[in-house]
């Protein structure tokens, strides 16, 4: 592998996609997305072996990995970041974890209103010095600024990896994912059942 840059791979399961990028300084070796509503789980590890055999690549090659961290899908977000965090571990090298805000601002250096789609009409918005938040079409209006939105999957992907090739982390930093709201599936209410001893 001919790489005399940091080698990093950043990847993106929060939304309805699987997306991955090989970084080696500024240059993109392989990107790729694929479009998908459900089966990331299966799907992303294979995407990562294909994106570093067209880099050239291998696993071992790696200096750090950048993962998206959301918000969005609560499925697909935690997928992702397990994925880092395993491979983290394995590999002895950082994960990092991206917002999607991080990506757009990389994007978009220029002021702006960050947005990514939400569920029911609404949008995850952070405008700057703000947490994240939940707003619906006339909120994001009345910030008066341009609206800058979730790029294409491939382009996510490559966005990620050029951020946590910037940033500072080491080894022992995990990565966590960026829960605007609570899952939409609750812990259940019931009593636990009771465990009888039959000694």
């Amino acid at each position: 592998m001919a790489c005399d840059a940091p080698l990093v791979l950043g990847f993106d399961t929060s939304a309805a996609h699987c997306a991955a990028a090989l970084l080696c300084g500024d240059r993109i070796l392989a990107a790729r997305a694929e479009d998908m509503g459900r089966g990331q789980a299966e799907r992303l590890m294979p995407l990562l072996q294909e994106v570093l055999a067209e880099g050239g690549a291998a696993w071992a090659d790696l200096d750090r990995i950048g993962v998206g961290t959301g918000p969005g899908n609560f499925t697909g977000i935690r997928i992702s970041v397990s994925a880092a965090r395993g491979l983290a571990l394995a590999l002895e090298i950082p994960a990092l974890g991206v917002s999607g805000f991080e990506a757009i601002a990389r994007l978009h250096p220029e002021p702006h209103l960050p947005v990514i789609p939400g569920p029911r009409g609404m949008s995850y918005v952070q405008a700057a010095g703000e947490a994240p938040r939940l707003a619906p079409p006339e909120e994001i209006a009345a910030f008066g600024l341009p609206v800058a939105e979730r790029p294409a999957p491939v382009e996510l992907a490559e966005a990620i990896a050029r951020v946590a090739a910037k940033r500072e982390g080491g080894p022992g930093e995990a990565p966590a994912p960026l829960y605007v709201k609570p899952a939409d599936a609750a812990p259940s209410r019931d009593a636990p059942p009771v465990i009888l001893d039959d000694a």
